[in-house]
């Protein structure tokens, strides 16, 4: 049976693209694994942070949207997400290094039997940090201003917000073969259970916990919102496979697509929370090596590099601090 196996990647909206770049590569620390632009708007930054070595699993993307007005959170949304960090002291480390930067938090709190701390960025992006007991390879950024053992580890859980649960469970677990797990109540609502799904060989970075809330409005897209979730195809395994068994269990998809860095399909459980299928490979170290500062472009977009870059703000930086040994 086909299996997916973890996060890949989240995609977030934002109207302040420098403050955001600053935030993810300053505050959290993340490596700028790659500068691109929405392949199919290029006239919008497309940034990718991740860690080290920018693998699958790691990577929070960021779309460029000047101008936008502030999410509305509720209902058909993804409406957190989780980053993975692993020791005895970590989330300690990081609600200090929070405040530090001004960043308000929830204190360390314990949700599904781990140690969580929540907090949101400059857009009103709903984040938490997860401890994730340190299990599995980490591969930290050597420039990242965040010392090497409290490092973010890449992508964790993905929350997600529907009203009601079940044309999103068959969805999950039908279409897409994730495993009904378990439901612990809410941390904002004590009133209503989150229901957990697993896949691959489970983990933090390998569920998607659903909300049920028929008590809030539907969400709008905006600054501080999730656009998409994109979830890991295993090694080796086409991605047309899944567009057919998509197609087999009566869910309208995108076919297709190929991102270059890797190959991807979309579609919208019945909540209408948008998801992304996508391999691991080819990488993001297909043209050249990893790069965060020079514009890279897809082949089909190559030509028109002069164009798109006339359009394009040029994304001020600032040298991130290395950490004191």
């Amino acid at each position: 049976m086909q299996q997916l196996i973890g996060v890949h990647h989240v995609s977030a909206l934002s109207a302040h693209i420098e403050r955001t770049h600053t935030f993810y590569t300053q505050v959290l620390g993340l490596r700028p694994v790659i500068k691109t632009v929405n392949q199919d708007a290029p006239s919008m930054y497309h940034l990718f942070y991740g860690d080290g070595i920018g693998g699958p699993g790691s990577d929070m993307t960021v779309f460029d949207m000047p101008n936008a007005v502030r999410e509305r959170r509720g209902n058909n949304s993804i409406s957190r997400t989780t980053f993975r960090a692993g020791g005895a002291d970590t989330l300690e480390y990081w609600a200090e290094h929070l405040g530090q930067h001004g960043i308000p938090h929830n204190g360390i709190l314990e949700h599904d039997g781990r140690r969580v701390l929540a907090f949101d960025d400059p857009e009103g992006t709903q984040l938490e940090l997860v401890d994730d007991g340190g299990i599995g390879t980490a591969y930290p950024w050597d420039e990242s201003p965040v010392p090497a053992a409290y490092q973010i580890r890449g992508l964790g859980y993905i929350v997600i917000t529907v009203p009601v649960l079940a044309p999103t469970d068959r969805f999950l677990t039908e279409a897409l073969g994730l495993r009904r797990d378990h439901a612990y109540a809410s941390a904002e609502d004590q009133r209503c259970n989150v229901h957990v799904y697993t896949m691959g060989n489970g983990g933090a970075h390998a569920e998607v916990h659903v909300v049920v809330r028929d008590d809030l409005p539907r969400a709008r897209y905006g600054a501080g919102g999730v656009h998409h979730v994109a979830l890991r195809v295993p090694e080796g395994e086409q991605i047309d496979r899944w567009v057919e068994r998509l197609d087999a269990h009566g869910f309208r998809n995108s076919g297709v697509v190929d991102r270059h860095y890797f190959a991807s399909t979309y579609v919208r459980e019945p909540n209408g929370v948008l998801f992304e299928l996508a391999t691991d490979g080819p990488g993001f170290a297909v043209d050249q090596p990893l790069d965060g500062e020079r514009l890279s472009l897809p082949p089909f977009l190559e030509g028109r590099r002069a164009e798109i870059e006339a359009q394009l703000k040029p994304l001020t930086t600032v040298p991130a601090e290395r950490p004191v040994p």
